[in-house]
């Protein structure tokens, strides 16, 4: 007596349904997640930017005895050792007059959530 043997190849129906059913949930998980750590990645590049502007405008003062006020591109030039990120806006504005110059900065990111802004008067970054 001979029994039959049945082979079964490939996958059934099923089976791919409930692995595209899956992944499926999986990148519906992943994706708002996924576009959360890009947002915040953005945000810590216009905070990182804004700490090296402040840095600058104090290495400027040193040299210069004022403060630059200047935005994007012109604080590239202006600040020494100063680079700014490309997906960061950032706008310097100096207070030379008076007994006590100063400074403030703002800086932000068009992909990020929030802008940041820095007060050398206050002490520094202001949340």
């Amino acid at each position: 007596m001979r029994k039959a043997v049945l082979s079964s190849r490939g996958f059934t129906l099923m089976e791919l349904l409930v692995v595209v059913a899956i992944i499926g949930i999986l990148a519906a998980i992943a994706i708002p997640q996924y576009a959360q750590y890009r947002q915040r990645s953005f945000d810590a590049h216009a905070l990182s930017d804004l700490r090296n502007a402040a840095t600058a405008e104090e290495g400027y003062y040193y040299v210069t005895e004022v403060y630059l006020s200047c935005a994007n591109a012109a604080c590239t030039a202006g600040l020494p050792g100063f680079d700014k990120s490309d997906s960061v806006t950032i706008e310097m504005t100096a207070d030379n007059s008076g007994g006590s110059p100063s400074f403030t900065g703002l800086a932000s990111s068009p992909s990020g959530s929030r802008s940041y802004s820095y007060d050398s008067a206050g002490g520094g970054i202001q949340f």
